[in-house]
């Protein structure tokens, strides 16, 4: 590598609490090249971001930073807050996680893509705005002229996402770190950013910090990789090395904990890192790892170096050369469900519907005329169809995923069958009992057999209540347990899903991300319900707690009979805990059948592009190439007269497409796909999985 355009040295952050100092880096170390990427990853709290900021100058006074960061020779710690200013931008630019909260509501996307032109290089704002067009069509937006003149509401996130990746370029910029960038975006979507970031890394000499926790993305856009684990890198060098054959525990156990994507399912449970993240004010002596590690010997207890080699790579392990790999989960192989054969559904859900009305953006007004005299202005607006005709069902014991892109009606349609939404039509079975127009006063026994473990527990937690009395709440309102005896039988519950009992009296803002989401389980096994919907409950978690909550639903499912509704959009989730899998698309279930079958040819076009954009973890692992698809758009209403995947499909066949409703093909017993194309022409199809998988 060329001397680095970004250069950390020796850098360490630290906060004064009321227990001490708490020390969010130490002494980090590495280096940034032109036209390279070096990504940076951990779990939530290893102080990645903590880099961006440092870097960028974003810190609040609080923090006292020592050490070095230079860009291009300039030192940037200790730098007056001017020249500070005048780098961001001009020559460091950064694109965050949330676009929805980076992005301005109130502004144009033009003006907000142009802001950087007018405040850095002095351009006049017609000149700007220019400018700012030819970056939007740099990055693959459609129509950029009309699209500038758009609010950031009225754009996809994928699109949104472009916005600010076009604004952080506009100027040319040396280095570009990025924050999570494609944390909250769907796996094809993510897909073409990670093409559109490496196409501008090859054609602009651009230099990249990616951070992120996922790391099939890491294998996809990185050069080298850098880990970190509670403010320190424990190890680094090329991607090749760290992510084929890692040598620091901690990179093997975050390895270890990926679900892998496979249609021959899972026969073991994932091996979690054990133990719980370490507490920066008071951390460990020694190796920061080794309470959570599995090969911790009487040396450990001693400070680790990292020793780097003369290609750049190194651990800070002292025995890092001569480590096994980590040690599978010490459980039974697990077994699929033969759930249900013969026997009636526990759910039967038999042409849902849900429409909604709203607003068309721009439609204006429509003047219609009141009582047939008066003339009587009207919103112009459309019909969303949410959930558009979909017959399903869970058998008892049963785990049906249900994947698809944002905006494809997973969460509308898991709260439809739960009655949380009521359907505009179509019936809905609970063992037999059409509850789909029951008054919600005949709904209370739904209410107990039927619960729901939400994404973001940080949002479905009240924070001023102990998570002990969320949990006694729904025992209170569902079940005949006495007063006396609901603190033991929560208790029950918390040592369950694995909690300790004294967390009764714990606030949420106490708890780990993973320790919040058992808490939600917990409480959605108040009621001992028969069937629960769990909404993305692991999106927002990193790679070892996800493993850890996947590993609980899957022993609860065995140990208590229970189904589940599975909504992901990450695949290789849902081959993991999935015994059928229902691929939906604008509304509409496109492909359903058994897990092995859905992940083998023939595919749904849309399921077979969903397969070929999921990033995989391990180098060399091939694929068949990438489907790319036409637009992120769903249908509009008046294009749903035929298959509502026609406007993006790479194998549409014309007219027949466009107007005609797809028969259902059924491969196999039980699996079914919706689709004109014939079906020993779908069955040509070739492997959408790596080959190392199967």
């Amino acid at each position: 590598m060329t001397a680095p355009l970004l250069t950390l040295d020796n850098l360490t952050l630290a906060y004064q609490t009321g227990r001490g100092t708490l020390r969010a880096l130490n002494s980090v170390s590495l280096g940034v090249g032109a036209g390279e990427t070096l990504a940076v990853v951990g779990e939530s709290g290893s102080g990645k971001s903590s880099i961006a900021f440092a870097t960028m100058g974003l810190l609040g006074p609080e923090a006292a930073i020592s050490g070095s960061i230079r860009f291009d020779g300039t030192e940037l710690v200790g730098l007056d807050e001017a020249s500070r200013r005048d780098l961001r931008g001009r020559s460091i630019g950064m694109v965050f996680q949330d676009p929805f909260t980076s992005l301005n509501p109130s502004l144009r996307v033009g003006e907000q893509v142009a802001e950087p032109l007018v405040y850095h290089q002095g351009l006049t704002r017609p000149a700007a705005l220019e400018r700012a067009i030819a970056a939007l069509g740099e990055v693959g937006l459609p129509s950029p002229r009309e699209l500038a003149s758009a609010y950031p509401h009225q754009l996809s996130g994928g699109m949104q996402q472009r916005v600010l990746i076009a604004s952080a370029i506009v100027c040319d910029p040396r280095i570009l770190i990025l924050d999570e960038p494609t944390t909250a975006l769907d796996v094809t979507v993510e897909a073409q950013i990670l093409d559109l970031l490496d196409h501008l890394r090859r054609s602009r000499g651009l230099g990249m910090l990616f951070i992120t926790h996922n790391l099939g993305v890491v294998n996809r856009i990185a050069d080298r990789v850098c880990v970190l684990y509670a403010g320190q890198v424990v190890e680094i060098g090329a991607k090749e090395a760290v992510l084929g054959r890692s040598s620091h525990p901690y990179t093997k156990g975050l390895l270890a904990s990926l679900p892998q994507l496979s249609a021959q399912g899972r026969s073991q449970r994932i091996a979690p890192i054990p133990g719980r993240f370490p507490d920066l004010v008071d951390p460990p002596p020694g190796c920061i790892f080794a309470p959570r590690c599995p090969f911790a010997e009487e040396k450990c207890a001693a400070p680790q170096a990292l020793t780097v080699d003369e290609t750049g790579s190194g651990a800070r392990c002292w025995k890092s050369d001569r480590l096994p790999g980590w040690p599978q989960a010490d459980t039974a192989p697990r077994v699929a469900q033969p759930a249900g054969a013969g026997e009636e559904p526990l759910l039967r859900a038999e042409h849902l519907v849900k429409r909604y009305r709203r607003g068309r953006i721009g439609g204006g007004i429509a003047w219609t005329r009141k009582f047939g005299v008066l003339p009587w202005p009207e919103v112009r607006a459309e019909i969303v169809n949410a959930v558009d005709d979909i017959s399903i069902d869970v058998r008892r014991g049963e785990t049906l995923g249900l994947v698809g892109e944002s905006g494809s009606g997973k969460s509308t349609l898991g709260r439809t069958v739960l009655r949380l939404i009521d359907p505009s039509a179509g019936r809905l079975l609970f063992e037999g009992v059409d509850v789909a127009a029951a008054p919600a006063d005949d709904l209370q026994d739904l209410r107990k057999r039927a619960q729901i473990v939400f994404q973001n527990p940080d949002s479905s937690l009240n924070p001023r209540r102990k998570v002990g009395d969320a949990i006694a709440r729904a025992v209170a309102l569902q079940t005949n347990v006495p007063r006396e005896g609901r603190r033991a039988h929560v208790e029950d519950l918390l040592d369950r899903v694995g909690l300790p009992r004294s967390y009764y009296d714990r606030y949420p803002h106490q708890l780990s991300g993973g320790e919040k989401q058992r808490v939600g389980i917990a409480r959605a096994l108040a009621t001992g319900p028969d069937f629960i919907v769990c909404d993305e409950p692991v999106s927002a978690l990193d790679v070892s707690v996800q493993a850890t909550v996947l590993n609980l639903l899957d022993e609860l499912r065995d140990d208590l009979k229970l189904s589940y509704l599975f909504i992901s959009h990450d695949l290789s989730v849902v081959a993991y805990i999935a015994d059928r899998i229902a691929v939906m698309y604008s509304g509409r279930i496109c492909e359903i059948g058994d897990a092995k079958d859905v992940l083998s040819p023939p595919y749904h076009p849309y399921t077979q592009a969903l397969l070929s954009a999921v990033p995989l973890a391990t180098p060399g692992a091939e694929k068949s190439e990438r489907i790319r698809l036409r637009g992120d758009r769903p249908p509009s209403e008046g294009e749903r007269s035929g298959c509502v995947f026609h406007t993006r499909c790479p194998r549409a066949l014309g007219d027949i497409c466009a107007t005609s409703t797809p028969p259902l093909q059924e491969p196999r017993p039980g699996h079914r796909i919706a689709c004109h194309l014939p079906l020993d022409e779908l069955m040509r199809a070739p492997s959408a999985l790596p080959t190392a998988a199967e």
